[in-house]
């Protein structure tokens, strides 16, 4: 049988996607952006963290989990390189990367909420 699809596929795509496939950096780099967002814990925390930057004792208080669970959770955001940590005193304040992180989360939830 014949794939239809195949055939209507330009060269100039096929090159795109042999070009994608061989960056692996950042390939292996951008699922671990989607690991690092795939967890319940971690989906509140950006999105408490869209509405300001907040210290851990908020974001405790906010999701009603221990400041350990949460400095956890931060960590490993932290460590992807989506939020961000500010030191004022005695206080670290996080907040979001940058708008990618903002638009990232905001397309993910327009397209759960489409679908549930």
């Amino acid at each position: 049988m014949e794939n239809k699809y195949i055939d209507k596929i330009s060269e100039e795509v096929v090159d795109e996607i042999k070009s994608f496939k061989e960056k692996e950096d950042l390939i292996n780099f951008l699922s671990q952006i989607f690991k690092a967002m795939s967890d319940p814990t971690r989906i509140k925390i950006i999105y408490a963290l869209m509405k300001g930057p907040l210290c851990v004792s908020d974001i405790s208080l906010l999701l009603d989990m221990s400041q350990s669970s949460i400095s956890h959770q931060l960590s490993l955001l932290k460590n992807q390189n989506l939020i961000k940590v500010k030191r004022l005193g005695r206080r670290a304040y996080y907040s979001l990367d940058d708008e990618h992180v903002v638009s990232l989360f905001k397309y993910g939830l327009e397209h759960a909420k489409h679908k549930i």
